[in-house]
C-alpha cells in the first residue's frame, strides 16, 4: 500500500473500517457491534468490539511498530504487575485499505485518572509508584531497547535537546527562558549509568483508569522498552501536586539525578505543546510547565 500521511488516516479510521478488518480476519466476532470508546487516543483509534473487547487500530507508521511489542510482552508482564493491564486476545494484518498490523485486546472498565475522580491523590500516587517499582523489577533481558518504536522514551533525553532549544525561542517572552534553560541544562547533565530497566513509557492520566476513586489499571503500553526509566517520573508534574509528589517519589526510589531528567521530560512535553490548536492540551502543557517551575525555585 501507498504511505498516507498519519492525519489522513487518523480521518478513515472509523467503525465501519473496524468491521470490515474484523469481519474479513476474524469473522468469528463478525457479528459483535462496533463502536468508538469514550477517549479514543491520538497514537491509536480504539473501539469497542462486543461489550468485552476493544480494537485498537495505529494512526501511524510509527505506533505500528508497538504492536508486535505489546502482542510479545504484555503476557509476560502482566503477571509480574500489582495492577491490571491490557491483554491481547488477537493480531489483525493490513486489509480493507487500512496500511498497519492492529490488534484487539480485552476491555477493562474504569474512567482516566482526573483529578475529580481520585479519591486521594497521595494514596494514588503510592499505588502507581508501586506499580512502577514492580515493572522495573521485571527481568529486562530480552526486552525492546529504547528506541523509534518508543518514541526514544527510555533513551537519553537528549534526543529531544534540539526540538526543545527550538521551542523556547519561538515561545520567546511567553515563557521565562532563564529557569526553563536552566532545568533542561539540568536534566542534561546526568545520565542512566545502571542496567537497564523496563519502563512504561507514558504514564499520563488518559493511561491511567481508576474504579471507585482509586487506580485500577495501567493500559497502552505501546511506548514500553528496556532503558532509562525517567520518563515515567513526568506524571509527578502533570497531575500530582506537592504531598502526592513527595509520596511518589520516596515510594518508587527516585534518585537525583534521575528526578531532574523526569523534570526534563516533563517540560520537553510542556513546551512543544503548548501552542496546541486544542485548547485542552494547551492548557495541560502550562499546568505542567508551571509545576516544574514552581519545583525548581523551591529548590
Amino acid at each position: 500500500m501507498e504511505p498516507v500521511p498519519d492525519d489522513v488516516l487518523r480521518g478513515r479510521i472509523d467503525a465501519g473500517l473496524v468491521r470490515r478488518l474484523v469481519a474479513a480476519q476474524f469473522p468469528h466476532w463478525g457479528d459483535l457491534p462496533v463502536r468508538p470508546v469514550a477517549v479514543g487516543g491520538w497514537d491509536n483509534r480504539t473501539f469497542h468490539l462486543g461489550d468485552r473487547m476493544t480494537v485498537r487500530l495505529p494512526c501511524g507508521e510509527g505506533y505500528a511498530l508497538q504492536v508486535a511489542k505489546e502482542q510479545r510482552w504484555l503476557p509476560v508482564l502482566a503477571p509480574r504487575l500489582p495492577l491490571t493491564v491490557p491483554t491481547p486476545l488477537a493480531a489483525g494484518e493490513p486489509g480493507a485499505g487500512y496500511p498497519h498490523p492492529w490488534s484487539v485486546h480485552r476491555w477493562i472498565d474504569g474512567d482516566t485518572a482526573r483529578p475529580e475522580r481520585i479519591a486521594d491523590l497521595t494514596e494514588f500516587a503510592t499505588t502507581l509508584a508501586g506499580f512502577l517499582a514492580a515493572l522495573r523489577r521485571v527481568d529486562p533481558a530480552g526486552g525492546p531497547a529504547a528506541g523509534r518504536h518508543s518514541a526514544w522514551r527510555g533513551a537519553p533525553l537528549r534526543t529531544y535537546d534540539a526540538e526543545t532549544r527550538r521551542a523556547v525561542d519561538a515561545l520567546g517572552d511567553r515563557i521565562p527562558r532563564d529557569p526553563v534553560t536552566a532545568i533542561w541544562t539540568a536534566a542534561l547533565a546526568t545520565t542512566w549509568d545502571a542496567p537497564p530497566v523496563w519502563f512504561h513509557g507514558d504514564v499520563a492520566f488518559g493511561n491511567l483508569l481508576v474504579r471507585e476513586g482509586r487506580l485500577a489499571a495501567v493500559i497502552d503500553f505501546g511506548c514500553c522498552g528496556v532503558g532509562d526509566p525517567a520518563c515515567d517520573t513526568v506524571i509527578a508534574w502533570t497531575l500530582l501536586d506537592g504531598p502526592s509528589r513527595t509520596a511518589f517519589r520516596e515510594v518508587l526510589g527516585v534518585d537525583d539525578a534521575t528526578w531532574a531528567r523526569g523534570r526534563g521530560w516533563a517540560l520537553w512535553k510542556a513546551l512543544i505543546t503548548l501552542d496546541d490548536a486544542d485548547p485542552a492540551r494547551a492548557a495541560e502543557a502550562r499546568h505542567t510547565l508551571d509545576q516544574v517551575l514552581a519545583e525548581w525555585r523551591e529548590g
